[in-house]
């Protein structure tokens, strides 16, 4: 909620001033605002059950929300960006007394929330840490943007100021935009090697071979894997001991706790018809 106060006070400032700096920093604590406004929905539709419809529940609702956040950033940026150019070449002037005021508030905000995030040494906490640091640095950007300009008169120090904080934006967009994409294509999740997989898998006593193996993540944390083992023979083999030793590895070692496995014999994965 603070960080959301801080972002539209920003905007109108950033309007009212003329200042397309304190508007690219409004942009910038967007970004977070909206990072968290996706975990909070990602928790909401993660504790909707499945049903026949939709087998795997509503996950990916949070990788549906990231892409369109990532191209709306990316649209934001993209009209700072022109309007900065525009700047560039002809100047405009800015109220630099009040754009000073806004963002001041806004750096004794950010600096409160970090002496608040600082106490905990929790990951997600963390996170959050440097996401408030990154507001706290743009807001310091913005006071040393107005500083230059109420001495100097260089009123296009704004615009510059304003392209160091869209591309930080655009790098945080682009990576939000490129995951999203991943999974929704269903490629192999970042973490995962399949080739260590397959050398896992074959490790299992009795399986002489491994096909069909595919890795995919059905939101965040969530990872999924669907694989063929072949075995010497299925009358002889532990099949149970097989699937309870693979899949206590994938989680282990990959945190794949969602797998569906098929074992098969030597013949039967020679005819090749059927996957």
């Amino acid at each position: 909620m603070l960080t959301s106060t801080i972002a539209l006070a920003e905007a109108v400032g950033g309007w009212l001033t003329n200042s397309l700096a304190l508007l690219s920093d409004a942009g910038h604590m967007l970004t977070d605002v909206s990072a968290m406004a996706l975990s909070l929905v990602a928790l909401w539709f993660a504790g909707k059950p499945a049903d026949v419809k939709k087998t795997y529940g509503y996950y990916r609702m949070e990788i549906l929300s990231a892409l369109l956040n990532g191209v709306l950033l990316m649209g934001i940026t993209g009209f700072i960006l022109y309007e900065a150019w525009e700047r560039v070449r002809s100047p405009a002037q800015v109220d630099v007394g009040p754009m000073a005021i806004v963002a001041s508030v806004g750096l004794l905000a950010n600096l409160g929330a970090l002496g608040f995030l600082h106490r905990s040494h929790s990951m997600n906490v963390r996170g959050a840490f440097l996401h408030v640091l990154g507001d706290t640095l743009s807001s310091v950007g913005v006071l040393v943007g107005a500083g230059i300009m109420a001495y100097t008169g260089w009123y296009v120090v704004d615009p510059i100021i304003s392209v160091v904080i869209s591309l930080v934006i655009v790098i945080g967009a682009v990576r939000l935009v490129r995951d999203a994409v991943d999974v929704l294509m269903e490629a192999v999740p970042a973490h995962v090697d399949l080739a260590q997989i397959k050398e896992l898998m074959l490790r299992a006593e009795g399986v002489t071979a491994v096909h069909d193996l595919h890795v995919w993540t059905i939101s965040s944390g969530v990872y999924a894997l669907s694989a063929h083992l072949v075995v010497q023979d299925p009358m002889v083999c532990n099949n149970d001991a097989i699937l309870s030793a693979v899949k206590h590895d994938l989680f282990d070692r990959f945190g794949i706790d969602h797998t569906t496995i098929q074992i098969e014999s030597e013949t039967y994965a020679h005819l090749g018809e059927v996957h």
